[in-house]
């Protein structure tokens, strides 16, 4: 019997060696297919033959049922890690919307709530779709912001959803100010550097007025738009400052804090003013 089953075993191995080794490439990938098929059975054949010997070796050394006991607890392994796995993520989200709750309470702004629904990913992230829109009272131009700072602001809007320009858009463009020293300037996104992360760059910026790296950027509050746009909302901090190519201004590269690759829910800021809770 045991001769039998190494005569079996080792037709089985050579007719691998073969289909692995010496099939030549110009084999079609069909013909190949028959062949491991054909020898599907065989290949179950020896690999429950070997083991059942496994087995009963096992069983002979007073080892007998352990491979059932290791497939177990391996199962059991898995589904724990998985749970785990779940609760941290549970985690997570309660700690961010615990987070945005936070800040929705203590900003004096009135401000919508809004899920994150799609982003487009064109090189970054330049927008995001929001699920709510003119129903809930959202118009275009109004300011979006998160507990990390300005995300952007709405551009086009339907009836439940919006789409919101991010600060690193090339076209999103915000009236902006160097928080010390109020120096204005007008941000517009400058796309993503060379590794990937956002960047907004501040233009018109007096010539002769002094910025240095890590100085903050926030918003002034001067639109030139029918939108809302809330004063003093941070936005992010300089990089670094040069003179433009006319030399009669200089321009700051700021990176945003607000890191959409990180957001699944946002606030848009509408008109109306509210009293902040004690």
């Amino acid at each position: 019997m045991f001769r039998n089953k190494k005569i079996i075993y080792g037709a089985v191995v050579a007719i691998l060696l073969i289909v692995t080794f010496v099939v030549p490439p110009s084999f079609s990938s069909r013909g190949k297919h028959l062949v491991c098929d054909g020898v599907a059975p065989m290949e179950r054949t020896a690999s429950s033959l070997g083991q059942r010997i496994s087995g009963a070796g096992m069983a002979l050394r007073g080892f007998g049922g352990l491979a059932e006991r290791n497939r177990d607890l391996s199962l059991e392994l898995v589904r724990v890690q998985t749970k785990l796995s779940q609760l941290r993520d549970i985690e997570a989200d309660n700690a961010r919307l615990r987070r945005a709750f936070e800040f929705r309470e203590a900003t004096p702004h009135y401000m919508i709530p809004c899920n994150v629904i799609s982003r487009n990913i064109s090189g970054w992230w330049h927008s995001v779709r929001i699920g709510k829109g003119l129903t809930e009272g959202i118009r275009k131009n109004h300011a979006v912001i998160s507990p990390d700072g300005l995300v952007g602001k709405t551009k086009e809007v339907s009836q439940h959803t919006s789409e919101v320009l991010l600060v690193c858009d090339p076209a999103c463009k915000i009236s902006a100010k160097i928080k010390r020293g109020n120096i204005f300037g007008l941000l517009h996104g400058a796309g993503t550097d060379l590794r990937g992360r956002p960047i907004a760059r501040l233009d018109f910026i007096d010539k002769d007025l002094e910025i240095k790296k890590g100085d903050e950027v926030v918003t002034s509050g001067l639109t030139n738009d029918d939108g809302v746009s809330p004063k003093g909302v941070h936005i992010g901090y300089v990089i670094k400052a040069e003179k433009d190519a006319s030399g009669l201004y200089q321009y700051a590269e700021v990176a945003p804090s607000a890191t959409v690759s990180l957001l699944d829910y946002v606030f848009v800021v509408t008109r109306k003013n509210r009293e902040v809770k004690p």
